[in-house]
């Protein structure tokens, strides 16, 4: 043992060879506890529990073996063990099987190496229930390992076998189930067994770097200045000797140091540029079998403001003629040894003195870093010839790290004189004037000079703009007049200003311009009125109605309001006024009235006394959300809308009267003849009362017979054609079985009497069929119809009959006035046909007429 910390000797060391693959050597004795302790060989470990194992297949000779075992305490001091192996000498070998006879139900956790290599498969351990003591049994393996074929049992044996490499990174345990059947009865013979089968870590994952190497440090930083951290992993397991890392730097010490724990990196020195330094992470905190890897961490030094812009010039000059603004006049560069692009480099230019009125300013040109220098304002020759300004150089950043200051230099801008053009003695100027004045009232004069002669000879004066033509302007003295009549109410006035452009042009046809403001007074020259007069009252029962009027005046204080209301002398008594503000009153009804329109005068005057009467238009009526509900629409139209509406009438009058001359003056004058009945298709119609009238000779009359009865004579007459195209048969009966006398004397029972001789619809004496025949009309078509649809009625059913309404009689009243828009007639039964064809069965009358009227 070399360096050694505690008194570790071979003596606490006892050695168990049980195979060639397989030994372990036991520390207890030796305080393991207070030691990391890592086998240098790597055919062996050291357990948790301080034991020795080998991992893989050992061959030991008869000469022995010897390997190290690295122990390291708690402050990181280390020390080195010797083992030494030696082959017992009363055993060569003794299988494992064989010195294990006997093993308890409930076994510690198996442990398995990582990475095994093989033969495989390779036995692991030997399962032994206690029921085995009692009965035959057989075994047999289930779980997660199994399933993926990493493990294997010997049901007969217990025998527990591992069938290939296994990676504790990926898996770091196993739980498998072991359960235990009696072989007698197929049962289970003990309870199942988890049995858990951890997988020994190996030192095979090198260490990792696990952030990016890219740090930060401001130049001039002192010694110990962090600059990062270098942060590093192990796939290893956690918090074992195999994931202790260990940081050092292999380039780059001379400038920068980093922990080996922690591995923070500082600075050394203060004098640093950009770095490239390269780091190791080892395991196993360095020792010499850990493993290792490098990475390459790059350190920039960063730029800090230690160096302020400087002018490459001691002063500068500039010229600028007048008159001119926003012109580039010069441009100003300027050094800086800091970091380009940043704001450590960026200049800031500032006027420091002489820009009191602020003609100048300057900016930073992005690109070059120069600082150019503008004129802003125009400057004026005749007053300043010449401008000293002092401009200083900085940067967005402040300075750090430096003792020198922001610099100044002295720009000298000399103002170049320009022949002007005229100028006017104010470049605005104010008159006031009163509306309505004369045409041709002097206003005022409005004159311009020369800025460097100051003489007023040769200056013409023009106006520019004059919106309402209210003035003229003397094109020689610069004298305003007024031209037309100045209204202060005209839209051309704001809140009682008008304005005017004036131009003075010199000799040399140089102009300069000027500004006219007038401020016109007011008159009271506008009287109060009501802009909107037609002013709706909605009738209410049992109350009077009252609307409020509104004047208004142009004029302006005090020439307006407050106004006065009232009613003339010769008011009619129906209304009352009363003033309910400065520019309103109250119209009050105080007498029932009628619906309709009221023309209501009412004097208003403004506050001068200044008014007259004004005609307010009161509509009363009903309505419906204070809107009269029948008000007409009022549509006006204007005489072109009327032409055109009058003009189609013309014309079509002027057809008829043409038409009608036409026919009278070309055409011969024929004698139409009548050649009697026309077919029933032309008839003479003066229809005055309600229907039409037909003539009654188309009617085919009953023969009735002299002196017999109504009933007699019908029962007499067989198969007879008459009464509207009905038949009637014998026995007086219609086919539908109404008895006919019956059907005149209920139905028709004061006509009837008038023919029978009888009244009340009573008696059973006849009458003479000559009364029947002389009052024809009784058997018009459409009466006839009527006298048989009024019988049939009554067998329509009733209200009683839960009929409706519908089917129930109605009564109907004749007022005796016909319809405005003129009888239908029969024509409506035939609807709308546009075939002309019936003129060609009009009969010969027609084609007569109709070849006068064509004929030319």
């Amino acid at each position: 043992m070399s360096n050694p910390l505690y008194p570790l000797h071979a003596y606490c060391f006892s050695l168990f060879i049980c195979s060639l693959s397989r030994f372990s050597v036991d520390l207890t004795d030796c305080y393991y506890e207070q030691f990391h302790l890592i086998s240098k060989d790597p055919s062996f470990t050291v357990r948790s529990d301080g034991a020795i194992v080998a991992v893989a297949e050992v061959s030991v000779t008869t000469r022995g073996r010897t390997f190290s075992v690295l122990a390291e305490d708690n402050t990181g001091r280390e020390s080195e063990l010797e083992v030494h192996l030696a082959i017992a000498p009363q055993k060569k070998e003794v299988i494992l099987a064989v010195a294990r006879t006997k093993r308890r139900w409930s076994p510690p956790p198996l442990e398995i190496p990582e990475n095994d290599l093989g033969p495989f498969p390779k036995a692991v351990e030997t399962i032994r229930s206690d029921s085995e003591a009692k009965e035959p049994v057989y075994y047999e393996i289930s779980g997660p390992g199994v399933d993926q074929g990493f493990f294997t049992l010997d049901r007969e044996t217990g025998i527990l076998y591992v069938h290939q490499t296994i990676d504790r990174e990926k898996i770091p345990k196993f739980i498998v189930i072991v359960s235990a059947f009696s072989r007698r009865t197929n049962q289970q013979s003990d309870q199942p067994l988890d049995l858990a089968i951890n997988v020994l870590d190996k030192n095979d994952n090198a260490p990792e770097f696990k952030d990016s190497l890219q740090f930060t440090v401001l130049e001039q930083s002192n010694p110990g200045t962090v600059v990062g951290q270098v942060n590093g992993t192990d796939k290893d397991e956690e918090n074992t000797f195999r994931t202790k890392i260990k940081y050092t730097l292999l380039s780059g010490t001379d400038l920068f140091a980093i922990h080996p724990e922690t591995g923070v990196i500082t600075t050394v020195t203060n004098t640093l540029d950009r770095e490239l330094v390269i780091v190791q992470l080892q395991d196993m905190f360095g020792a010499s079998d850990g493993l290792s890897t490098t990475g390459t961490a790059t350190i920039t030094v960063g730029d800090i403001n230690d160096n302020p812009p400087t002018f490459t010039k001691t002063s500068y000059e500039a010229s600028v003629p007048e008159n001119e603004s926003e012109k580039l006049i010069l441009r100003i560069p300027v050094v800086d040894r800091d970091l380009i692009n940043t704001p450590n480099w960026v200049s800031k230019f500032v006027i420091t003195k002489g820009n009191e009125n602020g003609n100048f300013r300057i900016d930073t040109d992005p690109k070059t870093n120069d600082g150019l220098l503008y004129v802003s304002k125009p400057l004026d020759y005749e007053k300043t010839k010449s401008i000293k300004l002092d401009v200083m150089a900085r940067n967005v950043a402040e300075l750090t790290g430096t003792t020198a200051q922001w610099s100044s230099i002295p720009v000298n801008v000399n103002v170049i004189d320009v022949d002007e053009g005229p100028e006017f003695t104010a470049p605005t100027i104010r008159f006031i004037v009163k509306e309505n004045v004369p045409n041709n009232t002097l206003i005022g004069t409005y004159t311009a000079s020369d800025p460097e002669t100051k003489s007023s000879d040769g200056i013409k004066y023009y106006k520019v703009t004059d919106p309402a033509s209210w003035i003229s302007v003397d094109k020689n003295t610069g004298e305003l007049r007024v031209a037309n009549t100045i209204d202060r109410e005209s839209n051309f006035v704001q809140d009682g200003i008008y304005n005017i452009t004036m131009k003075a042009v010199d000799s040399t046809s140089k102009t300069g311009m000027g500004k006219v403001i007038l401020q016109v007074e007011d008159e009271n020259d506008n009287i109060p009125v009501v802009p909107i007069s037609d002013l709706v009252i909605c009738e209410t029962q049992g109350k009077f109605g009252s609307v409020l009027v509104v004047a208004e005046d142009k004029d302006q204080p005090p020439f307006s309001a407050p106004f006065t209301f009232s009613l003339p002398t010769d008011k009619d008594g129906k209304w009352s006024v009363t003033r309910l503000n400065d520019t309103t009153a109250t119209l009050n009804q105080i007498q029932d009235l009628p619906t309709g329109i009221y023309s209501v005068p009412v004097v208003i005057k403004d506050l001068q006394g200044f008014g007259d009467k004004q005609t307010v238009k009161v509509r009363i009526c009903n309505c419906v959300n204070g809107v009269c509900k029948d008000r007409p629409s009022s549509i006006s139209l204007g005489p072109l809308a009327l032409l055109a509406m009058l003009l189609p009438l013309a014309l079509l009058l002027l057809l008829c009267i043409l038409l009608a001359f036409f026919c009278r003056t070309k055409g011969d004058k024929i004698e139409l003849e009548d050649a009697g009945d026309g077919g029933g298709i032309l008839l003479k119609s003066n229809t005055e009362g309600r229907g039409e009238e037909v003539d009654p000779t188309l009617i085919t009359v009953l023969p009735f017979e002299k002196n017999t009865g109504l009933n007699s004579g019908w029962q007499d007459t067989k198969n007879m054609t008459g009464l509207g195209g009905h038949s009637v048969q014998e026995n007086g009966m219609y086919k539908s079985g109404v008895d006919m006398q019956d059907f005149f004397s209920s139905h028709h029972g004061s006509h009837y009497d008038q023919l029978t001789g009888h009244g009340g619809g009573g008696g059973g004496m006849g009458f003479d069929s000559r009364h029947l025949v002389q009052d024809s009309s009784f058997f018009h078509t459409w009466q006839t119809n009527g006298l048989y649809l009024q019988p049939k009625l009554p067998y329509l059913g009733g209200e009683h009959d839960g009929r409706y309404a519908d089917d129930i009689i109605h009564s109907y009243g004749f007022e005796g006035v016909g319809s405005a828009a003129g009888s239908v007639g029969c024509c409506s039964d035939f609807g709308d046909n546009d075939s002309l064809e019936f003129l060609n069965t009009l009969g010969p009358k027609f084609k007569t007429l109709a070849d006068v009227c064509t004929k030319k």
